[in-house]
């Protein structure tokens, strides 16, 4: 079977969270002998995405790439089946076709989002739902929202779980920690979040929280860690600490490199993911694997993600979200028995298993008639 797979956010080199599932799915797939693969993208790939059956189709195109350039590929020379690994199928595609949906968190929260950002977003994703033949959900959650936004028929939606990289373990080399520390500019201990810089992520709501966490005794030296790139309708964010008087005390070290985020984490206090909505929560697993403790939010996928190695939270409730970071920070026991879950809760997420299943996905498309 030729297999044709929207490589295009695999070739971004400041990966998130949908760019590090296409690359480390696709680096799978294209191992496998039994089929060929045409892998198509607006800029070049990365070497790792080669293999003797993959074949790169580089497309370069100034707008509307997947719409416009990807379709007239599709209208050309199609492949069996297709699959778009985050939300979009172009409007010319194989009938045989699967997409990757990853949230609808647009739908729980539209005020975390510009207006133009969340039509389009309704927009593609109904356009997806509705036209592809097979869907991936990466969680129940997605799966269960799919089904009842758009109607989908459950038989067409596969829940494939993400996996976590193999750099994400405990760092024992205290010189490796430090280094990390000192050129991201962390000071002391710290309570680390990663992920993007955007409303939907409830980082005004943490700050207040570390607010009040900050004035406990023996806490003046802690230091909270906002980490990632800037997102969209971010600017309150920003100004949190200082309207709450802790703005030495927050930092916002930017993007954090793939090399640099196992050694942040793994030195972390604690991570902290109160995020309003998820599709998965990637860092939450992420972090387990470095043996952190976790306290994330009980909304959306997270709990499904989480199970029993995390302190959940109502992410809207502030005073919640203080205690918890204060009853982790200071209960050995507790924090003891997060780790120990944590590395338990995370050894379930493999992308070898993910590659596999999505394989699975796509060749029972193939065989549809």
């Amino acid at each position: 079977m030729h297999i044709g797979i929207d490589a295009s956010r695999a070739a971004v080199a400041a990966r998130t969270g949908t760019e590090w599932y296409s690359l480390q799915v696709i680096r799978r797939l294209i191992q496998d002998p039994a089929h060929s693969y045409t892998l198509y993208s607006r800029a070049p790939l990365p070497d790792e995405l080669s293999a003797p059956g993959a074949t790169a189709r580089v497309m370069p195109f100034p707008r509307l790439w997947t719409h416009v350039r990807l379709s007239w590929e599709m209208a050309r020379q199609a492949p069996d089946v297709l699959w778009v690994p985050a939300h979009v199928l172009p409007l010319v595609h194989p009938r045989r076709s699967v997409v990757t949906i990853h949230d609808l968190g647009y739908l729980h929260h539209p005020e975390s989002h510009p207006l133009r950002q969340r039509l389009y977003l309704r927009l593609s994703t109904a356009w997806s739902a509705r036209a592809a033949a097979r869907l991936i959900a990466i969680s129940q959650a997605t799966r269960d929202d799919l089904v009842r936004v758009h109607g989908v028929d459950p038989a067409r939606v596969t829940v494939v779980h993400m996996g976590v990289d193999d750099r994400f373990q405990p760092v024992a080399d205290p010189d490796a920690r430090a280094q990390a520390r000192e050129r991201h500019g962390i000071a002391g201990p710290y309570i680390l979040y990663l992920g993007t810089i955007q409303p939907r992520k409830n980082l005004a709501r943490l700050v207040e929280a570390f607010a009040r966490l900050a004035a406990d005794p023996g806490a003046e030296d802690l230091q909270l860690v906002l980490a990632g790139r800037r997102g969209w309708l971010a600017d309150d964010i920003y100004a949190a600490a200082e309207r709450l008087g802790v703005a030495g005390r927050v930092l916002f070290p930017g993007y954090v490199a793939a090399e640099d985020a196992p050694l942040l984490m793994a030195g972390a206090r604690l991570f902290v993911f109160p995020s309003l909505y998820e599709g998965f929560g990637m860092p939450v697993v992420e972090a387990m694997a470095c043996g952190v403790p976790v306290v994330c939010a009980n909304v959306g996928a997270l709990p499904e993600v989480a199970g029993d190695a995390a302190l959940l939270v109502e992410p809207t409730d502030t005073a919640a979200l203080t205690e918890a970071m204060r009853r982790t920070l200071t209960d050995a026991g507790l924090r003891r028995d997060l780790v120990a879950r944590g590395f338990r809760q995370a050894a379930r997420f493999s992308w070898d298993r993910c590659a596999a299943e999505t394989l699975a996905v796509l060749q029972q498309a193939g065989a549809d008639r």
